[in-house]
């Protein structure tokens, strides 16, 4: 049996297509034949949701009702992305079990592939948007030259994530290193945990 590809670099090549693509008044329509891929679609259209939610709760013009709605989006939005992390780790891990890999033996590395993959998502979101603050007709020059310092950051801190998660999953392959799956168990979406929540209940 071959070791699971990851392929870092491809993998944000789609991400900054799929920004692109759903950045369009009318994005086309599709879905990952392959399930792995599915998942990655999924866990950056989370992030790609949750930056818009996050910039509506950021309007000084709204209401109170409005920051509510958006602060739960926000909510519901984050738990899917963390949820989608959790199941991409888990597909890795299924991935490598028939070839008794991870090595139980090898080194701990802490980050998972998953939350990785998560930072690389996000830095996608934000390269798009400081190239957008770079093309905008109505700014100074000052403005202009801060963001496309910002973009030559951004560009060079995902590089080097990227490299750093194809060199992990060639350790975990080669049998150097090892992941688990770590449990996000957040709090906020579970009413039984929420204090305001059951607090209410119990009046």
């Amino acid at each position: 049996m071959s070791v699971p590809l990851l392929d870092a670099f491809a993998i944000t090549a789609v991400q900054d297509l799929q920004t692109k693509n759903w950045h369009l008044p009318e994005p086309p329509r599709t879905t990952p034949a392959d399930p792995f891929e599915r998942l990655l679609s999924q866990l950056h259209r989370a992030n790609f949701d949750l930056w818009h939610e996050e910039d509506r709760a950021r309007d000084p013009n709204a209401s109170s009702d409005q920051i509510a709605i958006t602060k739960r989006a926000i909510d519901i939005l984050n738990q899917r992305r963390n949820d989608v992390v959790e199941q991409l780790d888990r597909a890795l891990l299924d991935a490598l079990t028939p070839l008794s890999l991870p090595n139980a033996d090898a080194a701990l590395h802490s980050e998972t592939p998953g939350l990785i993959l998560d930072r690389l998502s996000i830095l996608a979101l934000k390269i798009f948007h400081t190239q957008e603050q770079i093309d905008r007709t109505d700014i100074t020059e000052e403005h202009r030259s801060r963001n496309q310092a910002r973009l030559a950051m951004l560009t060079e801190q995902r590089n080097d994530l990227a490299g750093c998660l194809d060199a992990l999953w060639s350790d975990v392959t080669g049998g150097r290193r090892r992941f688990k799956l770590y449990r996000q168990l957040k709090m906020y979406n579970d009413p039984t945990l929420n204090p305001v929540l059951y607090a209410r209940r119990n009046i």
